[in-house]
């Protein structure tokens, strides 16, 4: 337990931002998984549009440091790929 009160309003502040941190990640695979499920339906425009809706979410999280640029570029382009092959 933290004793001084520097470690305690540390605490506080860690607290606030594990729990703003969650919120931002819930919301961002939300996102995802409303392209997955537009997927799912093989509605093209649907899928597309959730994407375009997905894409700059997932770059704020990786801006914001809640998520690693690689891990958004991968869900980015697997997401992209599935979109694209409705397509054909």
């Amino acid at each position: 337990m933290a004793n001084s009160p520097q470690a305690r309003k540390r605490a506080r502040q860690g607290e606030k931002r594990r729990r703003h941190n969650a919120s931002q990640r819930s919301m961002v695979r939300t996102y995802i998984k409303r392209v997955n499920a537009a997927i799912g339906t093989q509605d093209h425009d649907a899928a597309s549009a959730a994407l375009v809706s997905a894409i700059p979410i997932i770059d704020r999280m990786v801006s914001k440091g809640i998520m690693p640029k690689n891990k958004a570029a991968r869900h980015k382009s697997r997401l992209s790929a599935h979109v694209r092959s409705l397509a054909s």
